[in-house]
């Protein structure tokens, strides 16, 4: 049986970024990996191709809008070589992530389910002996979650799994979750000619953005798809060679056709067959693996990352985690990771840009909190751009202290990145007005909206009778 320092489990994100780092340490590591290719669900799923299929689908909308120029497009889309366009991105970053890269590295790399055999010893499918490990990292990831809907079998679904395989444009598409991962897909197929129709449970879609946001997103998307909220889906049937979904809304039941049914209703822990119980480690009702701040599990020297402990699902998190399990897995140390101020982005257009407390969570944890806001219809970039729909919201505490920074417009993953840096080094928000923006530049929604503190601070209150005293002496 060999043994190692360490063994992952998992081949994605935060995996990977555990296998490099601990090996690059000197670390005698094993990553194991159930599917043919490393990447995980981003590469293979989830960020890479909804992105490309996103941009796609912004340039096809793009053509069609320009005619007002005098530029006129025309004909039907084709899916088929759209899709092509995906597997090539995915097919370019694969050469990233590569088998051969990462025994390059020194790492051993296994193909194949793996499941614990007790709380050091890991077997994988197709392999005769087991593998030993000192220390272990789950990082299995998620999948997604199909809800009990009578019907679906019958009916067929899609999720993010499948619905880059698609070889035809649906005429009618009904998207079940008003969730990041719906609304990105559903705004992309309604950009291509679909006519989209997206069922949410709750009172509004992207139930964790400010509601400010949330308000402003639904209205702008609702000018391409139907979003029909507090609709709760009972069942799907065929009739006649076409799907229906059947919902109520307060009771009153509906039901539309769909070619499609796209599936965006949370997501599910791959844990069913790691035998989690025979190594002792304890998981939640949900499945999620149960982890303490520094991700370890109940059991010391087994740690749990990324999708698969329940904790933000994102990639750029799967990461974070990963750096932080090499410092306490490869050096016994404990650092611990915190979450309270992990930004994130939803790629809809325009983007929306989450970094800290909303406004709500704020003033629920905070006695002052204090709101700057800047419209970018007030930003001469946007206005020459004409994309000035959306805003910038920045939340602090009585002393300028950043709680939170919200964005939607044009670009605002790329140019809030700011806020990120300001949290990051402890800035105050009047830190962020000294700055110097380049002008003209998106980025300059960031400097109004900080303005606004000097604004408060300098035209208002005893400040402008004192100044005014002082310059009438100073003459």
């Amino acid at each position: 049986m060999k043994q190692y320092d360490l063994i992952i489990i998992g081949g994605g994100a935060g995996g990977l970024t555990v296998a490099s780092g601990a090996a690059s340490l000197g670390a005698e590591v094993a990553l194991i990996e159930k599917r043919e290719d490393l990447g995980g669900d981003c590469l293979h799923f989830g960020c890479v191709p909804s992105k490309s299929l996103i941009e796609a689908a912004n340039e096809i909308h793009h053509a069609r809008s320009v005619s007002k120029y005098g530029v006129h497009a025309s004909g039907e889309v084709d899916l088929k070589a759209i899709n092509q366009r995906v597997k090539e991105s995915i097919s370019h970053l694969q050469e990233h992530d590569s088998i051969e890269r990462f025994e390059e590295l020194g790492i051993d790399v296994f193909i194949g389910g793996a499941s614990f055999r007790n709380d050091h010893e890991v077997e994988i499918e197709n392999h005769e002996e087991p593998l030993f490990g000192k220390r272990l990292v789950i990082a299995t990831g998620s999948r997604p979650n199909v809800p009990p809907i009578e019907g679906l079998n019958e009916t067929g679904y899609l999720t993010n799994e499948t619905v880059f395989d698609l070889e035809q444009l649906p005429k009618k598409m009904v998207f079940i979750g008003g969730g990041p991962i719906g609304l990105e897909i559903a705004q992309a197929y309604a950009r291509l000619g679909s006519e989209v129709t997206v069922l949410e449970a709750g009172p509004g879609v992207l139930g964790k953005e400010d509601q400010d946001i949330q308000q402003k997103a639904q209205e702008i998307l609702e000018r391409e798809l139907t979003i029909i909220t507090n609709a709760n889906v009972e069942k799907t049937s065929r009739s006649g060679g076409q799907s229906y979904v059947h919902y109520s809304v307060n009771e009153e039941e509906h039901k539309i056709e769909a070619d499609q049914i796209f599936l965006a209703t949370g997501r599910k822990p791959n844990t069913d067959s790691l035998k989690l119980d025979q190594a002792g480690v304890e998981m939640n009702e949900r499945g999620f693996v149960n982890v303490d701040e520094t991700l370890r599990t109940n059991v010391g020297h087994i740690f749990a990352i990324g999708d698969v402990n329940g904790t933000p699902p994102f990639t750029h998190v799967a990461g974070y985690e990963g750096k932080t399990v090499v410092q306490n897995a490869v050096f016994g140390l404990s650092r611990k990771a915190s979450y309270d101020l992990i930004p994130w982005n939803t790629y809809i257009t325009p983007e929306v840009f989450h970094l800290g407390l909303t406004q709500k969570e704020a003033q629920e944890k905070h006695d002052g909190v204090l709101l700057y806001h800047t419209d970018l219809a007030d930003v001469d970039r946007f206005v020459a751009d004409h994309k000035t729909e959306g805003f910038i919201k920045i939340i602090t505490d009585t002393k300028g202290h950043i709680l939170g920074a919200h964005a939607i417009g044009k670009g605002a993953g790329d140019w809030m990145q700011v806020a990120i840096l300001a949290v990051e080094k402890g800035m105050k928000i009047g830190e962020l007005s000294s700055m110097i923006y380049p002008y003209p530049n998106h980025t300059a929604a960031i400097e109004k909206a900080s303005n606004e503190y000097w604004r408060s601070k300098l035209f208002s209150g005893v400040v402008p009778s004192i100044t005014e005293k002082y310059i009438k002496w100073f003459r």
